[in-house]
């Protein structure tokens, strides 16, 4: 009785085939990524605006002080504490956060995109109308240098990237911040 000994495996077509077909799928996946990511960044710029107004706002109600909130280009937001004596006199300022965004997002607003539903924008990326300081109050609400109330937006995105634009909207008497999403045709509440 003869033995005869079967090989398995694959032949070269077979392999061939199954490179080309995992290399056309893993270039269809770094161009998603890449477009992904940027998204990522700008979400991420979002949020930390975000977060740092919602932290104002937090901290001049339990704290009762006023909040200052800065924002300097090209990506800083800065929440300063006003201190004040027993008297109720300023004593100075104590800077309690400051953050940066990454990715290269910077404050930015692309000429070609609309307001968003809010109306609060201006023509620039950072529209606070004419305030020359903004803060919120013991109460929450975001108001000037005067205590009149303040509405205003922020805008970012990565340089030349209109997808990646980004908004934050504040309404001043009550401090209520909202955030925004460009799609590329309208602006998404988030």
């Amino acid at each position: 009785m003869v033995m005869q000994s079967r090989q398995s495996g694959f032949t070269l077509i077979e392999t061939m085939v199954m490179l080309g077909i995992v290399g056309t799928l893993s270039a269809m996946a770094i161009i998603q990524i890449g477009q992904s990511a940027q998204q990522m960044r700008a979400d991420g710029a979002m949020r930390v605006v975000m977060g740092q107004l919602n932290t104002a706002r937090e901290l001049a109600i339990s704290q009762r002080r006023y909040m200052q909130v800065q924002f300097t280009a090209p990506n800083r937001i800065r929440v300063i504490r006003t201190d004040v004596n027993t008297s109720g006199n300023v004593t100075g300022t104590t800077l309690l956060s400051e953050a940066f965004f990454e990715g290269g997002v910077t404050y930015n607003r692309a000429a070609s995109i609309p307001d968003t539903p809010d109306a609060f924008s201006g023509s620039s990326s950072i529209n606070f109308g004419t305030a020359t300081t903004i803060q919120f109050s013991t109460d929450g609400s975001m108001i000037d240098q005067s205590g009149n109330p303040l509405n205003g937006w922020v805008a970012m995105a990565m340089p030349n990237v209109v997808n990646s634009s980004r908004a934050v909207t504040v309404f001043g008497s009550t401090g209520r911040v909202r955030a925004y999403r460009w799609n590329g045709s309208s602006w998404v509440r988030v």
